[in-house]
């Protein structure tokens, strides 16, 4: 697949995500049987990844959304903007924060910084992809779809400079 100047190749399957997905959504609606969670999804990026685990989720829960970045083009700037702020209460909830992708782990942990000022029951994470060797900072991922190679990845919500959101599968830069 190529994207502006860019090609890429499949990494992960449409199938492959789903199963993995429906395995996640089922582990989640076990754990908070009785909680009523309340899912945070963080734009634009785990649109895709919080609706089809919402669709595996079998008990009773809320979402909101809020939008952050650090991305400019294919690199990572180290600065957060939050661009759409968290609109509903979370003092006493149980809150799950869904990613699309965790790689220096800088995102999460302003995520988790923000989060620790309100008297929530728990927080967990929830990301479809993990880069192990990107980390930089200390990131707990309770519910993890996938870890993957050190490598620029797009589809399934993520994108190149905006492009490629738009497939099934996630695919990796060529090397």
């Amino acid at each position: 697949m190529k994207i502006k100047d860019k090609e890429f190749e499949p990494l992960l399957s449409g199938e492959t995500i789903q199963q993995r997905i429906a395995q996640m959504g089922h582990l989640i609606s076990t754990d908070y049987q009785g909680k009523d969670p309340l899912f945070i999804a963080v734009l634009n990026g785990a649109f895709m990844f919080a609706a089809d685990l919402l669709r595996n989720i079998s008990i009773p829960c809320e979402i909101s959304f809020v939008k952050l970045s650090s991305y400019k083009e294919m690199k990572s700037t180290g600065t957060i903007s939050q661009l759409v702020g968290l609109n509903a209460d979370i003092s006493g909830r149980h809150v799950i924060i869904l990613e699309d992708i965790i790689d220096s782990g800088t995102t999460i942990s302003w995520t988790l910084t923000a989060l620790a000022k309100a008297s929530t029951s728990s927080v967990e994470i929830a990301s479809l992809l993990l880069k192990p060797e990107a980390l930089t900072s200390s990131v707990r991922v309770k519910y993890l779809g996938f870890k993957i190679p050190n490598k620029f990845v797009v589809g399934y919500g993520l994108d190149y400079d905006g492009l490629g959101r738009n497939t099934a599968s996630v695919y990796q830069i060529k090397s």
